[in-house]
C-alpha cells in the first residue's frame, strides 16, 4: 500500500509538472494569437512600471545626495554617468541579446534551445560583469579623471563607484534576468523584481543618506543591496522545475553558436550604450570646460529628468521587444506591425507630455535636485533645452528597438550610433566655439532632430520593401 501510494504520488506530481509547463507553454503562444493592443499593454505596463520606478528612485538618490551632501556631490555624481553607460552596454550586450534570442526560439517554439540560452546568459553576465569590475577598480582614478573629475569632484566620485562596481556582477546578473522573465512571458515578475529593488533602495537611502549620515557610499550601497535581494529572488523563480524556461544541469556551458547570437543581437543596445558613454565623457568635458563643475553638475540634472520620461518609452520598448520578436519569428508580419504602430503613438504620447512639464516648470525641476541658486537657473536651462524635441525622439527609439527585435542588427546598429557619432558629438564639438555653453545644450536637441528625420527615412524604405514583397 505504501509503495502504491508514493506510486501515485509521483505519477500525481509528474502530471502536475506537465501541466505547468503546459500552461506557460501557451503563455508563450499567446504572443501570436491574443489581440496586439492587449498583449502590448499586458507585456508594457508592467515594463513602464518598473522602469518609471526606477528612474524615479535615481531621482531620489540623486536628490538626496544634492539635499544632504551637496551641490560638489551632485557634480561628483555626474562624473561617474559614463561608468554607469559602459557598465549598462555589457550588460545589455548580454540581456537584452539572450532576451530576443529567446523570444524568437519560443515563437520557433524551440524550447530546448531558449532553456540552453537561459544557462548562457548566467554565465555570460557572471564572467562580464567580473571582468569589468576588476579592470574598473584598478584604474579607477584615472577613469574619472578621463571622465570630467576635477579635485573637488574625484572623491566624490570615488566613493560612489568603489562600492557600484563592488557589486557589478550582481548587477549585471539582475538586469539580465529581468530581460529574460520578460522574454519567457512573466512581464509581472520583472515588475515586481524591479518595484522592489526601487521600493527597498529608497528605504535603505533614508536610512544610510539621512539617517547614518554615510553619504554618497550611502546612495551606493543601498543600490547594490537593493539588487541583490531582487536577484536573490529572480534566481528563486527561474529555480523552480515547473516553468517552461528554468535553471538545471546542463545548460551553463558557453555554447559558441549561442553566444554567437545572443552578442549579434546585443552587439546594437551595446553600442548604443558604449557610444552613450563616450558621448557623455565629452560632453562633461565641455561642460567643464565652458561653464565649470556648476555646469557638469546642472547637465546631470538636466539629463535625470530627462530620463524619467524616455524610460516610459524604454518600458514600452520591452513590452513591444517579445511580442514583436515572437511574431516575426512565426512569420505574422501583420501583428508585428500593429505592435509596432501601437508602440510609435505610445511613445509620442509620453514624451510630449515630458515636453509639456518641461517648458512650464524647469525651475520645479531642477529644485528637487539642490538649493544652490545658481545650479538652479543653469539646470532650469539645461531642462527645456535638452528636452525641447522629445515630441519626435520617442519615435526614433521606438524604430531602433524595432529592427533590433527583428534581427536587422545592422540598420539597428546604424540609428543608434547616428543620433550620437554622428551627430551629436560633431555638434557638441563645433557649437560651443561660437555660442559657448549654451552651444552645449543646444547640441542636444540638434542632433535629436536630425536623427529623427534619418530614423523616418530608413522606416520608409523598410516599409516601402515590405509592401514591394506582398
Amino acid at each position: 500500500m505504501v509503495r502504491a501510494s508514493q506510486s501515485f504520488g509521483g505519477i500525481a506530481k509528474i502530471v502536475y509538472l506537465c501541466k505547468h509547463i503546459m500552461d506557460n507553454k501557451q503563455k508563450a503562444l499567446e504572443l501570436g494569437q491574443k489581440p496586439v493592443g492587449s498583449l502590448l499593454a499586458q507585456y508594457a505596463l508592467p515594463a513602464i512600471v518598473a522602469m518609471t520606478a526606477s528612474s524615479l528612485y535615481n531621482i531620489i538618490d540623486r536628490a538626496s545626495i544634492g539635499q544632504v551632501v551637496g551641490a560638489d556631490a551632485i557634480n561628483g555624481l555626474t562624473v561617474t554617468f559614463p561608468f554607469m553607460n559602459l557598465s549598462g552596454a555589457f550588460g545589455a550586450a548580454v540581456g537584452v541579446g539572450a532576451s530576443t534570442c529567446i523570444s524568437v526560439k519560443l515563437g520557433q517554439r524551440d524550447y530546448q534551445t531558449a532553456e540552453h540560452l537561459l544557462g548562457n546568459t548566467v554565465t555570460l553576465n557572471l564572467i562580464v560583469g567580473f571582468l569589468f569590475m576588476a579592470v574598473s577598480l584598478v584604474f579607477l582614478d584615472p577613469i574619472l579623471r578621463f571622465f570630467g573629475a576635477s579635485d573637488v569632484t574625484l572623491p566624490y566620485a570615488r566613493e560612489f563607484m568603489e562600492v557600484i562596481l563592488a557589486g557589478n556582477m550582481i548587477t549585471h546578473m539582475y538586469f539580465g534576468m529581468n530581460a529574460v522573465l520578460r522574454a519567457s512571458g512573466k512581464p509581472r515578475h520583472a515588475m515586481y523584481a524591479t518595484l522592489f529593488t526601487v521600493f527597498m533602495n529608497i528605504i535603505l537611502v533614508v536610512c544610510f543618506v539621512w539617517w547614518f549620515r554615510w553619504g554618497i557610499r550611502g546612495a551606493a550601497l543601498a543600490t547594490v543591496t537593493s539588487q541583490t535581494l531582487a536577484l536573490c529572488w529572480q534566481m528563486w523563480v527561474f529555480s523552480d522545475k515547473r516553468e517552461l524556461l528554468h535553471l538545471k544541469r546542463g545548460i551553463y556551458r558557453l555554447k559558441a553558436n549561442l553566444v554567437r547570437n545572443i552578442i549579434s543581437i546585443g552587439i546594437s543596445p551595446f553600442l548604443m550604450n558604449a557610444t552613450a558613454c563616450v558621448i557623455v565623457i565629452f560632453m562633461n568635458n565641455q561642460f567643464k570646460r565652458y561653464g565649470g563643475d556648476m555646469a557638469v553638475g546642472a547637465y546631470g540634472i538636466a539629463n535625470t529628468m530627462g530620463m524619467l520620461f524616455f524610460m516610459f518609452v524604454i518600458g514600452i520598448n520591452q513590452g513591444m521587444q517579445p511580442i514583436a520578436g515572437y511574431n516575426y519569428g512565426a512569420k505574422k508580419y501583420d501583428r508585428m506591425m500593429r505592435c509596432l504602430n501601437l508602440s510609435i503613438l505610445s511613445a509620442t504620447a509620453v514624451m510630449t507630455f515630458g515636453w509639456l512639464l518641461a517648458m512650464l516648470f524647469p525651475g520645479a525641476m531642477a529644485r528637487i535636485f539642490t538649493t544652490d541658486q545658481t545650479q538652479i537657473q543653469m539646470a532650469a536651462e539645461g531642462i527645456r533645452l535638452n528636452m525641447v524635441l522629445f515630441p519626435v525622439i520617442g519615435f526614433q527609439a521606438v524604430i531602433t528597438n524595432f529592427f533590433q527585435c527583428i534581427g536587422r542588427v545592422k540598420i539597428s546598429i546604424f540609428l543608434s550610433l547616428s543620433r550620437q557619432l554622428l551627430f551629436l558629438l560633431p555638434l557638441v564639438l563645433v557649437l560651443p566655439l561660437f555660442w559657448g555653453l549654451r552651444g552645449v545644450w543646444v547640441s542636444l536637441p540638434a542632433s535629436d532632430g536630425v536623427a529623427s528625420v534619418v530614423t523616418a527615412i530608413v522606416m520608409w524604405r523598410y516599409m516601402s520593401k515590405i509592401k514591394a514583397n506582398g
